[in-house]
């Protein structure tokens, strides 16, 4: 029996490990995107430069968009942010064309309900990964290469912050 659940605890600790590689966690880091969904929008203010983008935008805590959510601007997002939003604006061409551009559910809830079709999702590359990893633009609106609302998520939709500046 004993030996039943030395293996059992194995296994599922390797399903972490799986887990985590999927979604591009590094478990020893300890400023790790999963460590707090807070994280991701952090009330503290920094300044950037268009070259030191992080990977998780900052918002001010009294800022929020149209939405209720927080607020971020381009250059808050990862440089590849930039990339995703011109093709959106071009429609296309997508890095991920069976992914992007789809039809995003919207079921964890997080954004405002709309209409089944509203929302569309795009992939912003994670550097390192051999996969999609969990960073997305989610737009919403009529118009394809002409969105009404822009949202970023770095933790595959768990937290979002609305891009006020995508269209600029």
């Amino acid at each position: 029996m004993q030996n039943g659940k030395k293996a059992l605890g194995g296994v599922l600790g390797f399903v972490v490990l799986l887990g985590a590689a999927w979604f591009g966690i590094d478990l020893n880091d300890s400023n790790n995107q999963a460590t707090s969904a807070s994280s991701t929008l952090s009330s503290t203010t920094s300044a950037k430069t268009s070259s030191s983008k992080s990977s998780s935008p900052t918002s001010s805590a009294a800022a929020s968009g149209t939405s209720g959510l927080d607020t971020c601007s381009l250059g808050e997002l990862p440089q590849q942010a930039d990339l995703v939003v011109d093709d959106i604006l071009a429609g296309g061409p997508f890095e991920y064309p069976d992914n992007d551009g789809v039809r995003f559910g919207n079921y964890e809830g997080v954004l405002p309900d709309e209409s089944n079709n509203y929302y569309r999702e795009y992939t912003v590359e994670t550097p390192g990964l051999s996969h999609r990893g969990p960073q997305r633009i989610v737009t919403g609106g009529t118009n394809q290469t002409d969105p009404e609302v822009w949202y970023y998520t770095s933790d595959h939709y768990e937290t979002f912050c609305e891009i006020t500046d995508a269209e600029n």
